[in-house]
């Protein structure tokens, strides 16, 4: 049977976490962000033989920076970013950094604008 678990992290731990994922030879399955009235949430999502984690960052706003894991899963730079220019969260360091451009968008960080269209911090 399929078991699931979310594992509350901060910015800080999360290459360490997502590391040791990768040397369990748990496969990434997604990177997910979440727009929640009054912050953010950015989940990881790893699946080993049927045992699905995620560990989920809590950000206030987008001005605490998340370190990216493109170096240890490389193709989670698709993922951050669109996390980048969809959200505004800033990841540091991805490998393939589209700054910005990797989508054509009507308005700056559109899935956390007010909803009069302007932007929040």
């Amino acid at each position: 049977m399929a078991q699931q678990q979310i594992i509350e992290i901060t910015p800080a731990e999360l290459i360490e976490k997502v590391s040791a994922m990768k040397a369990q030879g748990q496969r990434l399955v997604q990177i997910c962000c979440s727009k929640l009235p009054d912050h953010l949430e950015v989940a990881y999502s790893f699946d080993k033989d049927f045992a699905f984690l995620s560990y989920r960052l809590t950000l206030a706003d987008t001005s605490t920076p998340v370190p990216s894991i493109s170096k240890i899963y490389g193709n989670s730079f698709h993922y951050e970013n669109e996390i980048h220019d969809l959200y505004g969260v800033e990841v540091k360091g991805i490998s393939i950094d589209f700054k910005g451009n990797f989508y054509r968008t009507a308005l700056k960080t559109p899935f956390n604008c007010a909803p009069e269209g302007e932007v929040k911090p």
